[in-house]
């Protein structure tokens, strides 16, 4: 049988380039002769991307424990249908967002607490947990001019206060804190490459 895989996060704010450094870090790991299946939350496979268009609807009134159970259950269809096929393969995946994010939007910034929406989420993905967690910190008013310089109309989340986004970087910190054998704290206000280097650099044990 195959070595099982390795499930590779990426966490932070918006605008701290998640999406940026996951194609880069997966071009970057295919060039090593380790590639890696590319994939992102809530999404990923057809009945978690249809929850992520209800999730994050600004048309619509979603209350804070609604959102951790749509998320919770976005997650539980990618990780039957997508996450543990692909791991047991021995294939690597790497994954935009995962529980983390819940733990810090819903956990921290909805005030849902952290250890009930951990609870949840470990009833939705069996208990998989990430080998390896990439924190892009920033500051939120700079990861916020980031994503204003998109252009893009905000989704429902993304028109939260700046308080809710300043307790949900402080909660991303402490559970970096917390877990430091997993997670990898990088600098996203460096340049692309830098950032890159940093990634990389934070999976080199894995390698």
């Amino acid at each position: 049988m195959s070595e099982r895989g390795r499930l590779i996060t990426i966490e932070g704010l918006d605008g701290t380039g998640k999406s940026t450094l996951a194609d880069a870090l997966a071009a970057a790991l295919a060039a090593r002769g380790r590639p890696v299946r590319l994939l992102r939350e809530p999404g990923g496979v057809q009945t978690a991307e249809a929850i992520r268009a209800l999730v994050k609807d600004p048309a619509l009134n979603v209350g804070a424990r609604t959102e951790a159970l749509l998320y919770a259950a976005a997650r539980a269809q990618l990780v039957q249908e997508a996450l543990e096929p692909t791991l047991a393969t021995g294939r690597w995946v790497l994954l935009d967002r995962f529980v983390d994010s819940s733990l810090a939007y819903q956990g921290a910034g909805r005030g849902l607490g952290v250890e009930a929406v951990r609870a949840l989420n470990l009833f939705a993905t069996g208990g998989l947990t990430a080998d390896r967690t990439l924190l892009l910190a920033l500051d939120p008013a700079s990861a916020q001019a980031r994503a204003d310089a998109r252009g893009q109309a905000p989704d429902r989340l993304e028109q939260a206060g700046a308080g809710f986004f300043a307790q949900v970087a402080e909660a991303y910190l402490q559970l970096a804190a917390a877990e430091p054998g997993r997670f990898r704290v990088l600098d996203a206000g460096r340049g692309r490459e830098q950032v890159l280097a940093q990634a990389l650099a934070a999976l080199s044990d894995l390698l």
